[in-house]
């Protein structure tokens, strides 16, 4: 009688040791990436969890991306280009206080 017990007992732990394993091993691109600062730890960690139910079907391409650092982006531009996009950017801003001038009458109203 008391070794039916103890099995049960080594069972449910044995279970146990194994469902914090399997969760454990799919935490580590995750925590890879939280303690290298990576850009996208949330998207990461969400990933993990996904690959969790998924049965670890996407576990290694969610453990290179936590290996990865994102590299900036850099983008040359000349003196021509830059004044196209000063000058682009100038009729955006007089847009957008256009549009919010039209809408602000109607906000009061709904207010």
């Amino acid at each position: 009688m008391f070794l039916n017990y103890f099995a049960l007992a080594m069972l449910i732990i044995g279970i146990s040791l194994v469902v914090y394993t399997f969760i454990y091993i799919h935490d580590i691109p995750y925590q890879i990436a939280k303690k290298r600062n990576h850009e996208q730890v949330e998207a990461i960690h969400l990933a993990c969890w996904l690959s969790l139910f998924t049965l670890h079907a996407i576990w290694p391409i969610v453990f290179i991306w936590a290996v990865m650092k994102p590299k900036p982006l850099s983008v040359k531009i000349e003196g021509d280009e830059k004044s196209l996009i000063e000058q682009r950017l100038r009729t955006l801003e007089a847009e957008v206080a256009h549009v919010r001038a039209a809408l602000t009458p109607h906000q009061k109203e709904i207010a």
